[in-house]
């Protein structure tokens, strides 16, 4: 197991940013692909972002380019998620997920449980 725990989320205005953090007290996350996916409810869970654990290349989904931006800090053994220009409609429940270490996939197998962020009109 990885125990991940999300902080961060909260409510705010749209055009507001929000900055979401992950980490975990047990397992070093520095050698994993570290994720952040969200959901709605009724939605399926979609992904976000996603920093490879080596390199550090990044993923966005198309919705987000440009207004978030995925980090990590493996000396603070942390992944967080910054959120600029938020819109109503990333309202949902973000998850931090991660892969298992030095993996060559971005299968993530451990999930936090979440944080909610709500973007007020």
């Amino acid at each position: 197991q990885v125990p991940l725990v999300e902080s961060g989320g909260g409510l705010v205005q749209a055009g507001g940013s929000l900055r979401l953090s992950c980490s975990s007290s047990t397992r070093t996350l520095s050698s994993r692909t570290m994720g952040w996916f969200r959901q709605t409810p009724g939605k399926e869970r979609e992904f976000v972002a996603a920093v490879w654990w080596t390199g550090g290349r990044t993923n966005y989904a198309d919705s987000v380019k440009g207004r978030f931006t995925i980090s990590k800090d493996n000396g603070k053994n942390a992944v967080y998620l910054q959120m600029n220009n938020l819109k109503p409609e990333d309202t949902a429940v973000y998850y931090c997920a991660a892969t298992a270490p030095r993996s060559e996939n971005s299968n993530f197998d451990y999930w936090g449980q979440g944080t909610q962020v709500t973007v007020s009109s």
